[in-house]
């Protein structure tokens, strides 16, 4: 489990990789500040594409998903190092982006799928280790960026590639194939459409796909909002380390969601932390009127917990209703059309951020917790 938790958090650090010296390119390709929600987008868009070929095709199933997760660690990694082109436009950024999404479609439900076919019995806490990985992944280009070590911008896309490579290496050396593995034995081109037939399958999904509604605008605008709110206060606040702590500490909430599920259910426990983040949406207008700047970091220090919290407890219902030679496509489906919810609502606070003012542009998100805690109410 360590080497698999080790292996997400190397890999997933190319995700926000963009993101973390988005000033930097702003400033060094001549770019505008709408390139957060594009370059985010492209992320994700590149991972919807991925893990749609992945689902359709059964790669993960029908072949080693420790070598599907080396060659995609490999491949991510050199297209992140696109960054670094001197002629680089906001197109080729993008690309660069789009691509570097893509193959990490091989990485991120991969490595979900490595550890289900590992851990059969108490896979709730051990998808919480895994997608904990993913949230300090995700967070770690912000707290390189901070590092005088790493002051230039470029040697914060090399530390993640390098990263990215010794990720891949350590799932290809030191992971075999797990012992509760079904391998899909031929490729049937429609037998990913047969997933969302089962109806607990298809609940735990829509659960998660409000979720996910909320998950990436917020870590995306973090930054922005806590700009905004030191202009509005007259304040100064280190927005990479902060937009760094309100991310990274997710990983407690998924470690803490993970132990819970042992005791209350990961459905149940997957409930309370959506109830508790869409809390956190509509209230977090109040956080920003108020002047107290240990108030706010304090809210989003308990919001990054909770946002996350509920994530590997979906993908462990996923996963557990799914049918064995499925279970990888499962995962990398409800991944798919997932992200492809997290471009819509990314999208749509980077249209609205000149619009609204800052103060309110969180509280749109609570719109796909709300839907997720009304498919669960039925059960919980």
């Amino acid at each position: 489990m360590l080497l698999i938790v080790l292996s997400q958090f190397f890999c997933t650090s190319l995700w926000f990789a963009g993101n973390g010296v988005l000033e930097d390119l702003i400033l060094e390709y001549g770019l505008t500040s709408y390139s957060l929600g594009h370059l985010t987008s492209a992320v994700q868009l590149g991972f919807i594409a991925g893990t749609l070929v992945f689902a359709v095709t059964t790669l993960a199933d029908r072949y080693s998903p420790s070598k599907v997760f080396f060659v995609s660690a490999l491949a991510a990694g050199s297209t992140n190092l696109i960054l670094m082109w001197e002629e680089n436009t906001l197109l080729t950024l993008f690309a660069s982006r789009l691509l570097t999404g893509f193959f990490l479609a091989g990485i991120y439900p991969v490595g979900m799928k490595i550890a289900a076919d590992y851990f059969e019995k108490g896979l709730g806490r051990s998808l919480s280790f895994l997608v904990g990985a993913l949230v300090l992944g995700t967070a770690l280009p912000h707290l390189l960026k901070g590092n005088f070590l790493l002051s230039d911008w470029r040697y914060v896309v090399i530390a993640t590639t390098s990263l990215a490579f010794a990720g891949g290496a350590l799932v290809w050396a030191g992971i075999p194939d797990g012992p509760y593995r079904k391998a899909a034995i031929e490729f049937r081109w429609n037998a990913v459409f047969t997933i969302f037939g089962n109806r607990k399958l298809r609940q735990a999904a829509i659960g998660y796909f409000g979720h996910m509604w909320e998950l990436y605008a917020f870590w995306a605008f973090v930054p922005f909002v806590l700009g905004a709110y030191q202009e509005t206060w007259q304040l100064h606040i280190d927005t990479s380390l902060w937009a760094f702590w309100s991310i990274a500490i997710g990983a407690l909430g998924c470690a803490a969601g993970g132990f819970l599920s042992e005791r209350l259910g990961s459905e149940k426990t997957a409930f309370y932390a959506l109830l508790l983040s869409c809390a956190c949406c509509l209230l977090s207008p109040l956080f920003f009127f108020q002047s107290s700047i240990t108030v706010l970091l304090t809210f989003y220090l308990l919001w990054g917990m909770a946002v996350i919290a509920d994530s590997p407890l979906f993908s462990t219902l996923v996963a557990q209703n799914a049918e064995g030679p499925l279970k990888g496509s499962a995962l990398t489906l409800v991944n798919c059309i997932g992200f492809g919810i997290t471009v819509l609502s990314i999208q749509l606070l980077n249209t609205i951020q000149d619009v609204i003012p800052p103060a309110w542009i969180f509280s749109i998100l609570a719109l796909g917790p709300i839907i997720g805690l009304i498919n669960l109410s039925k059960k919980v």
